[in-house]
């Protein structure tokens, strides 16, 4: 334990030296990564603006001066695609993504791109993988010649009719139309089952592709973190679980990590992450207590990470007061309590 602060300030200065050298590797373009958020309930929701929550410039700004190396983009592209093939991605739109990307790159933050919300993929893979497909192309080859800090996530939590053995099947078909144009930009792929830490065992990748980071999601006890939601039925039950950090509490966490960490090793794929928070009907010392926790245990095992999320249900950020939640800002950023 009395080695875990060097360990953290070598992550840091570590992802820091990687800005200003040619990184060689998807460990080096994991360590980019390093601490990011997520800007959530923004464009993947059907238009956005629809849940509450319009991207600005400042959000960018005031990211890039919290201390965060990353911003996971999350983007629902297909409510703003054709119906039908060749599924042409509204030019508008693609603006829009373009701004959000410049404002992120401009800052030397570093980009995630995914695909988010494809519920009618996730319903009828038979009918919905080909437009999936044609989506990467498009966006594929708009990208083709930005920064290499820009990366991008194949799909968000796989799960429903697109199972694992399907899911294992479409990942070589999506690499295949992505590595047409962009050889050797980072993509980053999950597990199926929600992008689950469970499900990493039963994940199949191109074993030559070596440009590849894997996510997983993290939210962990849920009755915990998803208290109060108002998409799930029974959430109201669970208000008032708290989180203090208890052996018990804390051992799970580290024994669920160190399986990630030893997936990992196993197969030589960095691990990025993508989403880990708390909703915020749960008290804010407990919210604050689990996100150091899993912060810090993820960054002991050499794991990227983005926060979910920014500004909305799960914020980090208070938009009506234009101002941090500071608990959980220092419980990230590993600034003490």
């Amino acid at each position: 334990m009395k080695r875990l602060p060097f360990l953290l300030c070598a992550f840091a200065a570590l992802a820091g030296s990687l800005r200003a050298a040619d990184p060689k590797s998807a460990a080096d373009y994991n360590r980019l990564l390093g601490r990011g958020i997520n800007f959530g309930n923004a464009l993947e929701a059907p238009r956005e603006g629809d849940w509450g929550l319009t991207l600005e410039e400042d959000y960018f700004e005031r990211v890039k001066k919290a201390g965060f190396n990353s911003v996971r983009l999350p983007i629902r592209w297909s409510a703003h695609a054709g119906a039908k093939p060749p599924h042409e991605i509204d030019a508008a739109f693609f603006k829009r993504i373009d701004w959000a990307v410049e404002q992120a790159l401009s800052r030397d933050l570093v980009a995630v791109l995914n695909v988010h919300h494809f519920d009618e993929l996730l319903q009828d893979p038979d009918k919905h993988e080909a437009e999936l497909l044609a989506l990467w192309k498009q966006i594929a080859e708009h990208y083709r010649d930005r920064s290499n800090r820009l990366y991008f996530e194949l799909l968000n939590e796989p799960n429903g009719k697109l199972t694992e053995e399907r899911w294992n099947a479409l990942v070589p078909k999506l690499l295949e139309v992505v590595r047409a144009t962009n050889p050797k930009r980072i993509v980053i792929v999950g597990p199926g089952q929600w992008n689950g830490l469970g499900a990493l065992d039963k994940l199949s990748l191109p074993e030559k592709d070596r440009n590849l980071i894997v996510t997983f999601h993290y939210y962990s006890p849920f009755h915990f973190t998803h208290q109060g939601a108002e998409w799930l039925s029974e959430s109201k039950k669970w208000k008032g679980t708290t989180w203090t950090g208890t052996a018990k509490e804390t051992e799970e966490l580290s024994k669920d990590f160190a399986k990630a960490a030893a997936w990992a090793k196993k197969h030589e794929r960095p691990l990025f992450l993508g989403e880990f928070g708390s909703y915020g009907v749960a008290d804010m010392d407990s919210r604050a207590r689990w996100t150091r926790a899993v912060a810090r245990e993820a960054e002991k095992h050499g794991f990227s990470w983005a926060y979910w999320e920014f500004g909305a249900g799960f914020a980090a950020y208070d938009r009506k007061a234009k101002a941090w939640h500071e608990p959980l800002l220092k419980a990230l950023t590993d600034k003490a309590p």
